[in-house]
């Protein structure tokens, strides 16, 4: 079954609702909201229960096991409260009352801010993970100047962000909802990007259009995964310098990686996916590496690895 099938969770309704509840009772309201719904959620939704167990188990043979969460209901359950706690996030981000307080400590930022230091756009890729709010507002604090544009595949986002701008027009990047990146995006987007902006997209769903071919198949967490080739051909068009970012909430606030993965991707015409192959085991790499650090917060509640087979997930679902 395709992501793009199984949408997004949560509707705006809800998410009306619970921004509500916390603008008009704070934080704890807002949680106690969580301990309603999400058990809710977790028992009634099986595809998205199942696809966090598998994960959590992939996660804990790839870690060596016993350094990441087992994969049983109890831990499958933190799995979705995490995702429930990035949502509040992003609405106290939102709210007018609320700034960053807790520490944001970014890995690996120096050769981002020099680059835009001197005027330079960029692609950075991540992931459906953690929380891009915070990362988007350490940079605005330092560099007010740049705008970022996220790409998204789903309409969803969009509406999300839409009533995020509603309630602060600051809180919100420009997004730009694509089912496929044609001719005129991509030259609008190098525009952006010679003009010194920041295009964000996500490197871990495969594309929405019917039909669309732009898929490589590597190993991820100990099986083969499909990733999109797009941000990399996206990339090689635009020619300019790429950078992986990873923002996760951590015990004492918040911790931003950044690793550059290339000044420049090139993709020759001869040999062109096996270049792109290099390009993607080291973002994968990068991505393992984070979710081994921050087990909960990869937010894929669908079946990643059996996108493309019919096939039985492993024994430690059962």
């Amino acid at each position: 079954m395709h992501w793009a099938r199984i949408g997004e969770a949560g509707f705006l309704g809800g998410i009306r609702f619970l921004h509500w509840l916390y603008h008009h009772g704070g934080i704890w309201p807002f949680r106690v909201a969580l301990c309603v719904v999400m058990p809710w959620f977790f028992l009634r939704n099986g595809l998205a229960r199942r696809a966090s167990l598998e994960y959590l188990a992939r996660l804990s043979e790839a870690s060596g096991g016993g350094t990441t969460p087992a994969p049983n209901w109890w831990n499958a359950f933190r799995h979705f409260l995490c995702f429930g706690e990035s949502v509040l996030e992003k609405l106290i981000a939102a709210d007018l009352r609320e700034s960053v307080q807790e520490p944001v400590v970014a890995e690996g930022r120096e050769s981002l801010h020099r680059l835009v230091d001197a005027g330079r756009g960029a692609v950075v890729m991540s992931a459906h993970f953690g929380n891009y709010t915070f990362l988007r507002q350490l940079w605005r604090n330092q560099h007010s100047h740049v705008r970022f544009i996220l790409l998204t595949h789903t309409r969803h986002a969009g509406r999300f962000n839409q009533f995020l701008h509603t309630r602060n027009p600051e809180a919100t990047v420009d997004l730009i909802h694509v089912d496929d990146v044609d001719v005129g995006t991509a030259m609008m987007l190098s525009e952006c990007v010679a003009a010194g902006d920041i295009v964000v997209l996500a490197g871990d769903r495969i594309p929405v259009a019917p039909g669309a071919k732009g898929t490589v198949a590597t190993p991820f967490l100990g099986k083969e995964a499909h990733f999109p080739i797009g941000p990399y051909v996206l990339a090689a068009a635009l020619g300019c310098p790429v950078f992986m970012v990873f923002g996760a909430r951590c015990r004492n606030g918040f911790s931003i990686t950044v690793r550059q993965l290339a000044e420049r991707v090139v993709l020759p015409r001869r040999g062109r996916e096996a270049a792109i192959r290099i390009y993607l085991d080291a973002y994968v790499a990068t991505l393992t590496e984070a979710c081994i650090r921050y087990p909960l917060q990869w937010f894929n509640f669908y079946p990643f690895w059996n996108e493309h087979a019919n096939e039985k997930p492993p024994k430690p679902l059962a």
